[in-house]
């Protein structure tokens, strides 16, 4: 059991983040990719009617020393246009779109 389990492929991957305000949100992980050396998360809110349509969190994405994974805010505006346009392009590739559409 490496901590590499936490990116099964085959299987849909869970997280539950702490939002500014406290409040706990589960979350799939759609996926990790990286930009300029920094790995990303991408998470997608689950059960969540509120939330809008396509709705979803990019963390910067880390493994401490004992390889245990964590997520880390993104700090500027300039960062998250950057990272929200790679991932805007895997999108538009169709690599989500399985997921994306179970949605609906």
């Amino acid at each position: 059991m490496g901590n590499n389990d936490f990116l099964e492929d085959d299987e849909d991957l869970f997280v539950t983040i702490t939002l500014e305000d406290d409040s706990e949100v589960e979350c799939q992980v759609l996926t990790i990719f990286e930009v300029e050396g920094q790995d990303y998360i991408v998470l997608m809110p689950v059960e969540d009617e509120d939330s809008e349509e396509g709705e979803v969190f990019i963390y910067r994405y880390y493994e401490d020393r004992e390889g245990n994974p964590g997520l880390e805010n993104i700090e500027t505006e300039e960062e998250f246009e950057m990272v929200s346009e790679v991932f805007d392009e895997l999108v538009e590739d169709g690599e989500y779109d399985e997921i994306i559409d179970d949605e609906e």
